[in-house]
């Protein structure tokens, strides 16, 4: 079983991990880092494959945790894939299997 945890996005401004999600999905999807004061918009592209056989993050993530929209889906259920217990660069969206990666844009330093 492939094995998922909640997205952990570091400010491209500082590297803190102190970063919140601060709008709704049906707005925007700007975040805003608790320690530099820097807002940015992550957003995904699709890799080229999908996943099957992988487990939601347990807890799942909460309406503050940071988020982000599956390219191929719209679906705001996407998780950090872990490789060997370690976090990886890899996204995958718990609703359609989608394998994506992250971009960040709309970057506006605090």
């Amino acid at each position: 079983m492939i094995r998922t945890r909640k997205l952990e996005i570091p400010c491209p401004q500082c590297g803190s991990a102190d970063v919140f999600y601060s709008c709704t999905p049906n707005c925007c999807f700007n975040h805003v880092c608790g320690d530099c004061g820097t807002t940015f918009e992550p957003a995904t592209v699709a890799a080229g494959g999908s996943l099957r056989g992988f487990t939601p993050p347990d807890p799942l993530p909460d309406a503050t945790d940071p988020t982000v929209e599956c390219a191929k889906c719209t679906s705001t259920a996407v998780y950090q894939l872990e490789d060997g217990g370690l976090v990886c660069d890899k996204l995958v969206c718990g609703n359609c299997g989608a394998t994506l990666t992250l971009e960040i844009t709309e970057v506006a330093p605090g």
